[in-house]
Protein backbone atom coordinates (compact mmCIF):
# COMPACT_ATOMS: atom_id res chain seq x y z
CA UNK A 1 0.00 0.00 0.00
CA UNK A 2 1.39 3.39 -1.01
CA UNK A 3 0.36 6.49 0.91
CA UNK A 4 0.77 9.78 -0.95
CA UNK A 5 0.73 13.19 0.70
CA UNK A 6 0.79 16.39 -1.34
CA UNK A 7 1.93 19.78 -0.10
CA UNK A 8 2.91 23.17 -1.45
CA UNK A 9 -0.41 24.47 -2.70
CA UNK A 10 -1.67 27.94 -1.92
CA UNK A 11 -2.76 31.28 -3.30
CA UNK A 12 -0.53 32.99 -5.83
CA UNK A 13 -0.91 35.86 -8.27
CA UNK A 14 -0.96 35.29 -11.99
CA UNK A 15 2.58 35.00 -13.32
CA UNK A 16 3.84 33.58 -10.05
CA UNK A 17 5.33 30.21 -9.20
CA UNK A 18 4.69 27.33 -6.86
CA UNK A 19 6.31 23.99 -6.24
CA UNK A 20 4.09 21.08 -5.28
CA UNK A 21 5.57 18.12 -3.47
CA UNK A 22 4.26 14.62 -3.05
CA UNK A 23 5.89 12.33 -0.54
CA UNK A 24 5.35 8.67 0.16
CA UNK A 25 5.62 7.06 3.54
CA UNK A 26 5.07 3.48 2.52
CA UNK A 27 5.96 1.26 -0.36
CA UNK A 28 9.00 1.22 -2.62
CA UNK A 29 8.79 4.56 -4.35
CA UNK A 30 11.10 3.64 -7.22
CA UNK A 31 8.70 0.92 -8.33
CA UNK A 32 6.13 3.51 -9.35
CA UNK A 33 5.76 5.90 -12.19
CA UNK A 34 4.20 9.09 -10.86
CA UNK A 35 1.69 11.53 -12.22
CA UNK A 36 0.09 14.84 -11.37
CA UNK A 37 -3.56 15.46 -12.15
CA UNK A 38 -5.87 18.35 -11.38
CA UNK A 39 -9.57 19.03 -11.05
CA UNK A 40 -10.86 22.54 -11.55
CA UNK A 41 -14.27 23.57 -10.22
CA UNK A 42 -17.01 22.18 -12.42
CA UNK A 43 -14.57 20.30 -14.64
CA UNK A 44 -13.36 16.76 -15.09
CA UNK A 45 -10.08 15.64 -13.64
CA UNK A 46 -7.28 16.10 -16.15
CA UNK A 47 -3.72 14.92 -16.57
CA UNK A 48 -1.00 17.47 -15.92
CA UNK A 49 2.33 15.65 -16.01
CA UNK A 50 3.91 12.23 -15.57
CA UNK A 51 7.34 10.81 -14.89
CA UNK A 52 8.69 7.30 -15.30
CA UNK A 53 10.22 5.27 -12.49
CA UNK A 54 13.78 6.40 -13.08
CA UNK A 55 12.83 9.91 -14.13
CA UNK A 56 14.24 9.38 -17.61
CA UNK A 57 10.89 10.03 -19.26
CA UNK A 58 8.61 12.95 -18.50
CA UNK A 59 5.37 14.01 -20.13
CA UNK A 60 3.28 17.15 -19.84
CA UNK A 61 -0.14 18.22 -21.02
CA UNK A 62 -0.15 20.79 -23.79
CA UNK A 63 -1.86 23.29 -21.49
CA UNK A 64 1.13 23.37 -19.14
CA UNK A 65 4.02 22.54 -21.45
CA UNK A 66 6.83 25.04 -21.08
CA UNK A 67 5.46 26.28 -17.75
CA UNK A 68 5.28 23.18 -15.52
CA UNK A 69 8.05 20.65 -14.91
CA UNK A 70 7.77 17.32 -13.14
CA UNK A 71 10.73 15.82 -11.33
CA UNK A 72 11.39 13.14 -8.74
CA UNK A 73 13.95 12.22 -6.13
CA UNK A 74 13.85 8.50 -5.50
CA UNK A 75 16.24 8.81 -2.57
CA UNK A 76 13.69 11.05 -0.85
CA UNK A 77 10.65 9.14 -2.15
CA UNK A 78 9.21 12.35 -3.53
CA UNK A 79 7.88 13.78 -6.73
CA UNK A 80 7.58 17.47 -7.50
CA UNK A 81 5.63 19.73 -9.81
CA UNK A 82 7.37 23.01 -10.51
CA UNK A 83 4.81 25.50 -11.74
CA UNK A 84 5.85 28.78 -13.35
CA UNK A 85 3.95 31.53 -15.15
CA UNK A 86 0.77 30.48 -13.40
CA UNK A 87 -2.56 31.51 -14.90
CA UNK A 88 -6.01 31.81 -13.30
CA UNK A 89 -7.08 28.78 -15.35
CA UNK A 90 -4.51 26.70 -13.45
CA UNK A 91 -6.70 27.04 -10.36
CA UNK A 92 -7.60 23.52 -9.26
CA UNK A 93 -7.05 20.81 -6.71
CA UNK A 94 -3.86 19.03 -7.67
CA UNK A 95 -3.41 15.34 -7.02
CA UNK A 96 -0.38 13.12 -7.26
CA UNK A 97 -0.82 9.49 -8.20
CA UNK A 98 1.29 6.36 -8.47
CA UNK A 99 1.18 3.51 -10.95
CA UNK A 100 3.13 0.28 -11.32
CA UNK A 101 2.96 0.73 -15.09
CA UNK A 102 6.32 2.13 -16.14
CA UNK A 103 5.20 4.07 -19.17
CA UNK A 104 7.33 5.50 -21.94
CA UNK A 105 4.75 7.45 -23.91
CA UNK A 106 2.42 10.36 -23.29
CA UNK A 107 -0.83 8.55 -23.98
CA UNK A 108 -0.16 5.89 -21.36
CA UNK A 109 1.09 8.38 -18.78
CA UNK A 110 -2.16 10.34 -19.06
CA UNK A 111 -4.50 7.39 -18.44
CA UNK A 112 -5.83 8.01 -14.96
CA UNK A 113 -7.30 4.51 -14.71
CA UNK A 114 -3.76 3.07 -14.65
CA UNK A 115 -2.89 4.86 -11.41
CA UNK A 116 -3.36 2.68 -8.35
CA UNK A 117 -2.83 5.19 -5.58
CA UNK A 118 -3.89 8.80 -5.12
CA UNK A 119 -3.14 11.55 -2.66
CA UNK A 120 -5.75 13.69 -0.98
CA UNK A 121 -5.01 16.73 -3.12
CA UNK A 122 -3.70 20.23 -2.54
CA UNK A 123 -5.49 23.43 -3.58
CA UNK A 124 -3.81 25.85 -5.96
CA UNK A 125 -5.53 29.18 -6.49
CA UNK A 126 -4.21 31.70 -9.00
CA UNK A 127 -5.61 35.21 -8.76
CA UNK A 128 -5.73 37.56 -11.72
Amino acid sequence: QVELVESGGGLVQAGGSLRLSCATSRGTFSWYAMGWFRRAPGKEREFVAGISRSGANTFSAISVKGRFTISRDNAKSAVYLHMNSLKPEDTAVYYCAATLVNYSDYVTSARSELYNYWGQGTQVTVSS
